[in-house]
């Protein structure tokens, strides 16, 4: 084989899984390539965590809003607002938010191009060589094709991973979210009850049949959303009958974005020789509330370490780390909003229910603890007492609604 270009670890997909990983490995010395696809913007809240902040030195400077409260809409229209005390959740634009990521991955060495993988192949001593084409079209309207070396590889390109669909067992055979939403202007005079700190999740089966919708601020716009696992939804029509519920149906429309959230982790991240996964295109987006970011620059965190150590030691069995180490960390927390996504959000009536457990105090705290703290909150075992019993009334038609 004529030479070609060789890297330690390839990473495929800039996302906030792909940039992470691709910053931690420059920075531990690694050469690595950081392949994306630009010009995509995940549909996305945009919310993320205190802790995320602090964990991984993002500057004030991309916060375009500071959410310090909830409203919850029920599907009879009674809203419970959730204050959160004692801290806030960040608001970002993906598009910033995500180039951001990725230029600090370039600062710490990676080196960015824009291209599209295509597959892997390996050459004569077993080693991967990753074929892409680059955006640039030519005369037959196609990027050129490339090709580079890698000693590993990273798939972070989303929740229908071209990397993990070719290396990865199962990865295939994920069920989706589907996601949409749309990035509006904020109008010159605002709704009427609109509060620029607060995020709104509307739980109402005309939105969603599964999941919720959304209008979250973002400084001088709006993201309004929904998301289903129906492919006969209408998404768009959701957003629409919203936007126009909210008052925002005169709003100037920036962008309109879509795309599939997988709906739990996959059972194997890693291929056993050179492949690990991180982000969507490992599954690591949480049931009931939707939040990928942290965990996807989590799971890009683990990775980079999982190939950090094949790379020191030849040991293959560190990329199945990854996987072990996300699981143990957040296993319970993905598991605990599975059930109560499968439960609550079957029907208007149990969505009408669920929007009245979040009026109490202690349910209010606890939740927003552990969103910030990224854990289970076991600190105050009869608050969970309390909460066990409050839920037990309304599961079994004993409680006001």
């Amino acid at each position: 084989m004529d030479e070609i270009e060789t890297f330690d670890v390839v990473v495929v997909g800039g996302g906030p899984a792909g940039a992470t990983a691709a910053h931690e490995l420059a920075g531990k010395g690694h050469s690595v390539l950081l392949l994306d696809r630009a010009g995509r913007i995940k549909p996305c809240g945009g919310a993320i965590p205190p802790r995320l902040i602090k964990d991984y030195a993002i500057p004030e400077s991309l916060l375009v809003a500071r959410a310090t409260s909830a409203r919850m809409v029920s599907p009879n229209q009674i809203n419970v607002d959730i204050p959160i005390e004692g801290g806030f959740v960040g608001m970002v634009d993906r598009d910033q938010f995500d180039e951001w990521l990725r230029n600090r991955a370039a600062s710490a060495g990676a080196v960015r191009r824009d291209g599209l993988f295509e597959r892997i192949e390996r050459d004569a001593d077993g080693v991967s060589v990753i074929h892409y084409r680059s955006r640039t079209r030519g005369v037959l309207g196609e990027g050129s094709p490339h090709r580079v070396r890698a000693r590993a590889i990273i798939g972070a390109d989303g929740a229908k991973s071209g990397v993990g669909r070719q290396a990865i067992t199962g990865a295939r055979d994920v069920e989706y979210v589907f996601a949409y939403h749309e990035i509006i202007a904020m109008p010159k005079v605002k709704p009427e009850g609109y509060d620029a700190s607060r995020c709104d999740v509307w739980y109402q089966g005309r939105l969603s049949p599964d999941f919720y919708g959304w209008v979250f601020p973002h400084g001088d716009t709006l993201s309004v959303g929904t998301g289903s696992a129906d492919k006969g939804f209408s998404l768009r029509s959701a957003v629409g009958s919203l936007r126009e519920a909210t008052g925002l149906q005169d709003a100037p429309t920036l962008r309109r974005e879509g795309a599939p959230l997988p709906m739990k982790p996959l059972k194997c991240w890693d291929n056993g020789r050179d492949v690990v996964l991180a982000g969507d295109a490992a599954g690591v987006v949480a049931p009931a509330s939707g939040e990928g970011i942290y965990y996807a620059m989590v799971g890009g965190s683990l990775a980079a370490d999982s190939v950090h150590q094949l790379l020191q030691t030849g040991d293959v069995r560190a990329l199945a780390t990854a996987r072990k180490r996300f699981m143990r960390e957040h296993g319970r927390v993905f598991w605990v909003l599975g059930i109560m996504q499968r439960f609550w959000y079957s029907s208007d009536r149990r969505r009408e229910r669920f929007v009245s457990i979040c009026k109490d105090r202690d349910v209010q705290q606890l939740t927003f603890e552990s969103y910030m703290n990224k854990k289970l909150v076991a600190k105050k075992p009869m608050a969970h007492v309390r909460i066990f019993f409050k839920d037990m009334a309304h599961l079994l038609g004993l409680a006001r609604v």
